[in-house]
C-alpha cells in the first residue's frame, strides 16, 4: 500500500530565519541555506541548521540544500556529524559555478553512504530530487508491514 503526502518540493517557502552566517529558507520537508560571502561554515554553524531543522520538522524526515550563491570556505567534518542526524534524509548542493561544483565532489567524501548526497546547478532540479526522496522515506517508514 502506497501512502502519499504532499509532495515538498510544489510548496512555498515558509519562514525565513536569518543567522550571523547566512539565511536558511523552510519549505516543507527542505531547509535551504544561502550562506554569506567569506564565511566558513564549521560544525558550530552547522549544529545551529541542522537544530533548526530538529525544531521545524521534530520527528518528520528532512532534506538540506546548500544554495551557493557566494564563495564561501566547508568544514568537511559538518558532513561527518550531518550523516548521523536521525532525520536528515538527503542532502545537495547548488551551485552555478563549476569550481564550487567540484569543491562539492571533494566534501562529498566525507559524507557517508547512509543518505543521498547530489549537487545540481539549479535549486528547483535539487529541491525536486530531495522532495522525491524525503516524501519517498515517508512511505518506507510509515507503510504497513
Amino acid at each position: 500500500m502506497l501512502i502519499s503526502r504532499p509532495i515538498p518540493y510544489t510548496t512555498q517557502m515558509n519562514n525565513v530565519i536569518e543567522l550571523e552566517f547566512g539565511t536558511i529558507r523552510i519549505y516543507e520537508n527542505i531547509l535551504v541555506s544561502e550562506l554569506n560571502e567569506g564565511v566558513l561554515l564549521d560544525v558550530e554553524s552547522n549544529r545551529k541548521i541542522l537544530q533548526i531543522g530538529t525544531e521545524i520538522f521534530k520527528e518528520e524526515g528532512f532534506g538540506y540544500i546548500s544554495h551557493r550563491l557566494n564563495s564561501y570556505a566547508v568544514d568537511p567534518m559538518v558532513y561527518r556529524e550531518s550523516a548521523e542526524h536521525p532525520h536528515l534524509k538527503a542532502i545537495a548542493v547548488v551551485s552555478k559555478s563549476e569550481m564550487s561544483r567540484k569543491s562539492a565532489q571533494l566534501e562529498k567524501k566525507f559524507y557517508t553512504d547512509k543518505n543521498p548526497f547530489q549537487i545540481f546547478s539549479c535549486l528547483e532540479e535539487a529541491k525536486t530530487w530531495i522532495g522525491d526522496i524525503v516524501t519517498a522515506n515517508y512511505a518506507k517508514e510509515n507503510s504497513p508491514s
